[in-house]
C-alpha cells in the first residue's frame, strides 16, 4: 500500500494556488512539499498544517492506494 496526494494537487488547482502558496499558508518546509510531491511519507503534523491552511479534512488531500 502507498499514499497518494493527487487530491491535494487537484484542490490547489481548484483554488488557484501553487505549491509555494501552500508552503507559505501552512508554514511547512520546502522539503515537506517535495515529499508530498513524490507521494512520500510526511508526519501527521505536516498533514494537519495543510488541512488547517486549506480548511479541509485529511480525506480531501490524500488517499491510500492498495496495490
Amino acid at each position: 500500500m502507498s499514499f497518494s496526494y493527487n487530491k491535494l494537487w487537484k484542490l490547489l488547482i481548484d483554488r488557484g494556488m501553487k505549491k509555494k502558496d501552500l508552503q507559505r499558508a501552512s508554514g511547512i518546509s520546502a522539503a515537506s512539499i517535495a515529499k508530498l510531491g513524490r507521494n512520500g511519507n510526511v508526519t501527521t503534523e505536516v498533514l494537519l498544517k495543510v488541512c488547517k491552511a486549506l480548511d479541509c479534512d485529511i480525506s480531501d488531500i490524500m488517499e491510500i492506494l492498495r496495490k
